[in-house]
Parts: structure tokens; sequence; C-alpha cells
């Protein structure tokens, strides 16, 4: 996924279809100058974590 659209997803109130390593997540942030997403799963929102923007993938 690209840093621009993370972005969206993260200021969006529509819930997007997203996952890291097969697992559906939220994204809450995505920093510019690192290209980091915060993000966390669905089913366990307190295991937040940073990972690369490019790690995650949108499904339609």
């Amino acid at each position: 996924m690209n840093k621009q659209r993370a972005k969206e997803i993260a200021a969006s109130p529509v819930m997007a279809n997203v996952t890291l390593d097969r697992v559906p997540v939220y994204i809450q942030h995505v920093d510019d100058e690192s290209d980091m997403a915060r993000v966390y799963p669905l089913d366990e929102p307190e295991r937040e974590q940073s990972v690369p923007v490019d790690s995650l993938v949108e499904h339609h």
C-alpha cells in the first residue's frame, strides 16, 4: 500500500479491509517522515505496533 492511501484510510470514518500478514488491522496513524503506520489487529487493540506502510494490503 502506498503512504497516501494509508493516510486516507486512517482519516476515513469508513472501515477499510486492510491486512498485515493476513491479519485484519486498523490503521491509527501514518508517519510521513518514516513511512511507518501505527496499527493494531482488529481483535486485539492492545497489540498496537509500528509497521512499514508498504507491508499493509488493502482488499476490495
